[in-house]
């Protein structure tokens, strides 16, 4: 009988020490997040997604295997039948596609699966014309997208494809089915195919208005689900701010990125949820030197952090500070008869947005977009990325 409860002890005692051994250092085993012997375990490493732009493929030249998990291709576009847009007109190929196919990208995925990297597919459409059309007949137009997509993900070895359709118009209960219906057509292919798993990148405010979006369908279909938990200012708003405000949500501003993380997790799993993170800021011509200040039309642009960062190292007559609100950086400097305001993401606001996922357990995050960052942003995530979470 002592034999038989030491022995208890005494394994219970390894077990305890080996659990907590693996919470200390499992993060750093060369397990990727999607390995099914995490989930066997019930423990999660999080996934971090880099948007690639081909515009800022040669701008794109960090160490990103020490960031990111996945690396997403931005993009290829949608035509109105749902098949993949080559050509802008007879005589010229769309930028995306010819980018696709030439060398530099095929290095790319060539690094990336060297470093293990889970190499992702974007397909992007912004055109209410287009989604419309596609729309029209969602069956149709999800499988001539699949019959588009299928070979280029087993040529390229793309094991997951990402849905980039943005519309910000108001939609009727049928609208909102056709778009699941598509989704849902894409997602069987992806399936019955053994190509992958599926990924979709959602606008927040379909979470508090009706628009194209079903978020609750969506999440139950979705593998991951993108917040784009950005522009809450852009170059076309009337006043300077912030582009990801943390908070201020009923006060300063209308809406905020916690706000937008409470209302998904309300309709879909934490697990599944990645939070966006913007690696640029904008910059704004204002008519004064107070932050939030009104703008001036026609005089604004996006601001990498990179040129923020030479901005800081050369200006002399700067004011520079943090939102204690919002949380993200914010400079202001003189410029003629006006002031250039730029409120931007560094890497404080990155810590910021990190504990944000780890406050309610998200998936993980996706940075838009690579190439835009300076030197130092991305190194919180070196960390973030190593870390586990016990599902028990």
């Amino acid at each position: 009988m002592t034999k038989t409860l030491v022995s208890c002890v005494v394994g219970l005692l390894l077990g305890v020490v080996g659990a907590v051994a693996f919470i200390y250092f499992g993060g750093s085993l060369p397990l990727r997040f999607d390995n099914p012997a995490l989930a066997t375990l019930n423990i999660n490493k999080p996934q971090v997604v880099g948007f690639l732009p081909y515009w800022l493929l040669d701008k794109a030249d960090k160490p990103y295997e020490q960031y990111i998990t996945t690396l997403t291709y931005f993009g290829l576009s949608l035509n109105n039948d749902g098949t993949i847009m080559k050509l802008t007109n007879p005589q010229e190929e769309e930028p995306g596609w010819t980018t696709l196919k030439g060398d530099a990208y095929a290095k790319r995925i060539a690094d990336g699966k060297k470093a293990n990297l889970k190499q992702s597919l974007l397909i992007i459409s912004g055109d209410d014309s287009i989604i419309h059309d596609v729309l029209q007949d969602p069956v149709t137009s999800a499988n001539n997208l699949m019959g588009d997509v299928a070979p280029i993900m087993k040529d390229k070895g793309f094991t997951d494809l990402n849905l980039d359709i943005e519309s910000f118009m108001a939609a009727s209960p049928s609208g909102q089915a056709a778009f699941t219906q598509f989704v849902r057509t894409v997602k069987d292919a992806l399936v019955a195919q053994h190509l992958g798993t599926l990924t979709l990148d959602l606008i927040p405010i379909s979470l508090v208005k009706s628009t194209l979006y079903d978020a609750k369908a969506l999440g139950a279909l979705a593998d991951s689900i993108v917040l784009m938990t950005y522009d809450y200012h852009y170059t076309g708003s009337f006043t300077a701010g912030a582009i990801a405000p943390v908070g201020g949500s009923g006060t300063t501003v209308e809406y905020d990125v916690e706000t937008a993380v409470k209302e998904a997790l309300k309709v879909m799993p934490k697990e599944k949820i990645l939070l966006g993170i913007p690696l640029y800021g904008y910059e704004w011509e204002t008519i004064d030197s107070a932050t939030e200040s009104a703008t001036i039309p026609g005089g604004s642009a996006t601001a990498s952090t990179r040129r923020v960062a030479e901005i800081l190292a050369s200006c002399t007559n700067c004011t520079r500070g943090i939102d204690p609100v919002s949380r993200e950086p914010y400079v202001i400097y003189p410029e003629g008869d006006y002031y250039n305001e730029l409120y931007y993401e560094d890497e404080s606001s990155m810590k910021e947005k990190i504990a944000l996922a780890q406050k309610y357990n998200l998936g993980g995050v996706a940075l838009w977009a690579l190439g835009y960052e300076d030197d130092t942003m991305l190194k919180p995530l070196v960390t973030y990325k190593n870390s586990i979470s016990l599902s028990w």
